[in-house]
């Protein structure tokens, strides 16, 4: 799994029809330090995930591990909306203070 932020939404009607239904936002990557890093990805919504909340999300063959993408052509699906995360005993992010 991979952590990061949502920063935008993508709307496509003209699409793989396996893929009408799903929503799709962007998702910026977060370093360790819970800093923006390089790269984004667009992933499948499956949590109910909102611009600017901290996620976790897979890539590849994992995304397609679930009953909502099973069998659709997707490579990036978000898994869950982080509440909060600690390394090192320290808090990187914590969402009740955003």
């Amino acid at each position: 799994m991979l952590i990061g932020r949502v920063v935008g939404t993508v709307v496509s009607t003209q699409k793989e029809p396996r893929l009408s239904g799903l929503k799709f936002l962007v998702v910026r990557n977060l370093g360790l330090d819970g800093q923006e890093a390089a790269g984004f990805v667009v992933a499948v919504d499956m949590v109910g995930a909102g611009t600017g909340e901290v996620v976790l999300y897979v890539r590849g063959s994992s995304a397609r591990q679930s009953t909502l993408t099973d069998q659709r052509p997707v490579d990036a699906a978000i898994m869950g909306i982080v509440d909060s995360w600690d390394l090192g005993g320290q808090v990187v992010f914590d969402k009740s203070k955003e």
